[in-house]
């Protein structure tokens, strides 16, 4: 990716609006949300978190130590997009109509990459990782 073309939340914000209709744990190494977007490219956008994400609803918080943190991730689903923010210091938050999303780790627990999305029609895509966009703070 070219840094100069990087917009903060130019294509994170191009999932407001759209469900997120599947959360899926692979290997228990990471997650993977797809959402509905994309429509004419064979297949949905897919946001992989290399990091365990905090979910945020009813009030509460949990992280992936918490007992009920699969079932809180799994609750975000169905649930459509309402905004998304990136920004140094607190990192990528998705805000869904169910609950919200933060992926904000702590440098202990990235191991290359922090998340990537991708699938867009356009083939645009966009990986997040410590010391870069939005994740400057993880040096």
């Amino acid at each position: 990716m070219d840094r100069k073309m990087y917009e903060s939340n130019g294509l994170l914000s191009r999932l407001v609006g759209e469900r997120m209709f599947s959360v899926e744990f692979v290997l228990n190494d990471y997650v993977q949300f797809r959402f509905d977007g994309s429509p004419g490219a064979g297949h949905p956008v897919t946001l992989n978190c290399y990091v365990w994400p905090v979910v945020e609803f009813d009030g509460r918080t949990w992280s992936e130590k918490d007992a009920g943190y699969a079932d809180a991730l799994r609750r975000l689903t169905p649930g459509t997009v309402v905004s998304t923010t990136e920004r140094t210091g607190s990192g990528v938050r998705l805000a869904l109509d169910t609950g919200a999303l933060v992926i904000h780790p702590t440098l202990d627990e990235i191991n290359i990459e922090i998340a990537e999305l991708m699938g867009f029609k356009d083939g645009s895509s966009m990986v997040w990782r410590p010391g870069e966009e939005s994740f400057e703070d993880l040096m």
